[in-house]
């Protein structure tokens, strides 16, 4: 009797074991009393987290889904284009509920992965695919660097401006294009010739090198679209006491006074509006356009500049801005389109 005894209340003990303390693993990975977070995942663009430009916007909607939305990151840096397809695969095996490719470069990785794992959704930043797990969040760089150019002429005093990309791309022309023709729709007789490329996302030493040139050669106001490589030549404006245009991200505070606006792409909103979209089961396939009119891209408020600015020329800011939602103007966003602009300016 005594050993029957002693057996139960080994067995209510070992139960009790099972049962209490420290939640258990269920059969889905989860916690039998807590649920796992989200997992979002996110593999960056050459050039990488700390760009203070397009990554870092990017990044910007993952925190603010961390914070309001209360998911879990998986962030990885590319090194190479080579290592996009790895990445990639690697965050959806980890069980990522949605996972973004950063830049029109990790496309060719993402036709080739999201096939192969249905039920994650992607979000592809830059260009298009057509894949039905995939959104594609692609914005009108054009428009907003068209009121870059349009503030940058009316600012100019030399009369010359200029533009440093990064690689020759066709989105990188979407700038180029729009710039120029901001430019010369405030200014016909603007010089707006001082265009040079990096042919890199990351070597800051190669965005200064090419901004000082440019403002050697009599530019004052020097726009760049060339990611990490900008900070270079923000940096070059900052010494030569000329100024500099920004890009993607808010980077006025990087040089305060020298910075006179930047061309801002609300990719962190892109982003957090397709993680809140995949939680609540709205996810939706297609391309996503963010422009003027939908607040995806345009200028920042001119926090260090607008006492330089002036109101005058905000409200002509404004007024284009405005031409340019009504319709009334088309923005060109290739070489070929800016060419007929160009022409018709001059009718």
């Amino acid at each position: 009797m005594k050993l029957r005894y002693l057996g139960w209340v080994l067995v209510a003990g070992l139960m009790a074991g099972c049962t209490g303390g420290e939640s258990q693993p269920s059969k889905d990975g989860g916690s039998s009393t807590q649920a796992e977070k989200p997992l979002v995942g996110i593999v960056f663009d050459s050039g990488g987290k700390g760009d203070k430009s397009f990554n870092d916007s990017a990044d910007a909607g993952i925190q603010r889904a961390v914070k309001d939305l209360g998911v879990e990151e998986k962030s990885v840096d590319s090194k190479t284009e080579k290592d996009y397809e790895a990445n990639l695969t690697g965050l959806a095996e980890k069980g990522c509920k949605v996972i973004f490719a950063v830049g029109f470069a990790q496309k060719t990785a993402l036709t080739t992965v999201a096939p192969k794992f249905p039920a994650i959704k992607f979000g592809l930043i830059d260009d298009v695919l057509d894949q039905p797990n995939v959104r594609s969040l692609v914005f009108s760089e054009e428009q907003g660097s068209f009121l870059a150019g349009y503030l940058a002429a009316l600012m100019s005093k030399t009369g010359k401006i200029g533009f440093v990309g990064g690689k020759t791309t066709p989105l990188i022309k979407k700038f180029e294009s729009g710039y120029v023709a901001g430019a010369m729709t405030a200014n016909p007789k603007i010089d707006a010739t001082g265009i040079k490329y990096t042919e890199s996302w990351d070597d800051t030493a190669a965005g200064k090198a090419a901004a000082t040139t440019l403002y050697s050669s009599g530019c004052d106001i020097v726009y760049h679209a060339a990611g990490r490589c900008g900070l270079g030549v923000i940096t070059a404006a900052k010494e030569s006491g000329k100024y500099v245009i920004g890009v993607d991200s808010d980077q006025d505070d990087q040089a305060p006074g020298s910075v006179l606006t930047s061309m801002v792409k609300h990719v962190d909103e892109a982003v957090f509006t397709t993680i809140k979209d995949t939680l609540d089961g709205k996810f939706t396939a297609g391309t996503k356009v963010f422009d003027l009119k939908s607040n995806g891209v345009g200028l920042t408020d001119f926090k260090y500049t607008k006492d330089k600015i002036g109101d005058a020329n905000i409200k002509k800011i404004d007024d284009i801005k405005q031409q340019i939602i009504d319709g009334k103007i088309v923005v060109p966003s290739t070489p070929a389109d800016l060419a007929t602009y160009e022409g018709k300016l001059k009718k």
